[in-house]
């Protein structure tokens, strides 16, 4: 599959695969922002992309910015459609306790392609029943 990159900024940085069995390649921000504890900023990759048929980019965090810094994705994970061509925005939430400085050309989320399947729907009056039924948010234990 192609995965076609456009970068709309000269400081973008086409993101790649590090290792050849990851799963995900690292997005990179293109400029500097403090974000305080507790807050959220759009941060910019300079970059739009054209997805392949039937697929979807999936925005994770980095486990290493979650670990150290307590920096995540606030919408994970975010969803870019296939048809969307703007550019790629990383919303990062700080839930530290300290600020947390977002450098140009650091690496500040993974992008996952994902296959799509897409459904029928069908309205019905029952749905079948299983052992689980509506049981959720905790019912099984802890």
């Amino acid at each position: 599959m192609l995965l076609k990159i456009i970068k709309l900024n000269p400081k973008a940085i086409t993101p790649n695969y590090e290792h050849d069995n990851d799963s995900g390649m690292d997005l990179i921000s293109i400029e500097t922002i403090e974000i305080p504890p507790g807050e959220s900023q759009l941060i910019k990759t300079g970059i739009s992309i054209e997805l392949p048929p039937n697929t979807e980019a999936q925005i994770r965090p980095r486990s290493g910015l979650a670990l150290k810094h307590q920096i995540t994705v606030l919408n994970t994970p975010g969803t870019i459609d296939e048809g969307y061509r703007g550019e790629i925005g990383v919303i990062l939430i700080n839930h530290g306790k300290t600020a947390f400085r977002v450098t140009q050309g650091m690496r500040i989320a993974q992008m996952v392609i994902a296959p799509i399947i897409r459904v029928e729907i069908e309205e019905v009056e029952s749905l079948s029943e299983t052992i689980r039924g509506k049981g959720g948010f905790g019912s099984t234990g802890v």
